[in-house]
């Protein structure tokens, strides 16, 4: 019998990216399975770029709302999918309720939130044997036990190379020179980010050295994009003219890229780019980049990582006092 598994995803776009690492692991012990993955419209398109994911189902509602009799009915709908299983990623009480409602024979994810009668494959979280995401998704994908499997498989998103030659030309961009992709946004909050007079010097360095530079972002960086593309010529600010898909396939362009520690920093590093990682208030201890191809740049201040959306101190030293010629540009030339 076919398995058809139906993954509660996580609502973070980093969060999504590394949750590959899961559906690569239900490849391996099912290579004939269909994995559907619900998820909200934040994270949701990434699953479009995953080998393995055969469909993505939208559920939409407010954030932190409840919504006890919509996911009991978005539940009873997808009855008719005769789900075998479900893996549940968030750890809430309310995420594990649609499972419930459709009725799915094997509901696995791990203890929390009072959620013992939601969760019937019930897996215990323990930090110390499971110190990364990654080892929790992929513990989550294993026959039975608390233990991360031996191998996990690093995301891989795949490029739409249709729309990426689209992209090019709508916005008139030349691949004559290297590309320095930037990525000055971070959703969690101000003190994941590296200051814009910072990546403006960088932007700086990277054109006397022979890049390009393009700049990424949503809507909520347009600012930030601006300010750092401001009176030079060689910057191309896409900040807030992309979809998160457009974003995928214009970051396989650069030839190396610069982030905070957020969700396209993920993106990068699950397209195979050169990835230099900012990181002030948080660690890549429990999230890193998954890539081979990777600087890591951290003052690693006695005071830092916080873990806080706003410094607690009021200084951000651990990223104002990173200057930009600590980052380490690949070489233009080969």
């Amino acid at each position: 019998m076919t398995e058809r598994i139906l993954v509660v995803g996580p609502s973070w776009v980093g969060d999504m990216v590394m949750s590959q690492v899961l559906y690569k692991q239900l490849r391996k012990r099912w290579s004939d399975c269909e994995i559907d993955v619900l998820a909200p419209p934040a994270s949701l398109p990434m699953v479009s770029r995953m080998a393995e994911v055969n469909r993505g189902i939208k559920f939409e509602l407010a954030h932190g709302e409840l919504g006890l009799g919509k996911r009991f009915a978005f539940g009873e709908a997808l009855k008719k999918n005769q789900y075998t299983r479900s893996i549940t990623l968030p750890n809430s009480l309310k995420s594990a309720l649609v499972p419930f409602a459709a009725e799915i024979p094997i509901r696995t994810g791990f203890r929390g939130e009072y959620r013992y009668f939601l969760i019937n494959d019930m897996r215990l979280l323990s930090k110390y044997r499971l110190p990364k995401m990654i080892d929790r998704f992929g513990v989550l994908g294993t026959k039975e036990g608390n233990e991360a499997p031996e191998q996990i498989d690093w995301p891989s998103l795949f490029i739409d190379d249709e729309n990426q030659t689209q992209l090019i030309e709508k916005f008139g961009l030349s691949l004559d020179q290297p590309i320095l992709g930037l990525c000055p946004g971070a959703e969690f909050g101000d003190a994941k980010k590296w200051p814009t007079t910072h990546y403006s010097e960088l932007s700086r360095i990277a054109l006397g050295k022979g890049y390009q530079v393009w700049i990424f972002g949503g809507s909520a960086d347009v600012e930030t994009a601006t300010e750092i593309a401001a009176g030079r010529d060689g910057i191309v600010n896409l900040a807030g003219q992309t979809s998160l898909l457009d974003a995928v396939d214009l970051l396989g362009l650069c030839r190396q890229v610069v982030s905070n520690d957020s969700g396209l920093m993920h993106i990068a590093a699950a397209v195979g780019v050169h990835t230099t990682v900012i990181y002030g208030s948080t660690s890549p201890g429990f999230t890193p980049p998954l890539t081979d191809k990777l600087d890591i740049v951290s003052l690693d201040l006695e005071c830092s990582p916080c873990f806080k959306r706003v410094c607690p101190l009021s200084h951000k030293n651990c990223l104002i006092d990173l200057s930009a010629d600590l980052i380490p540009l690949a070489e233009v030339s080969g």
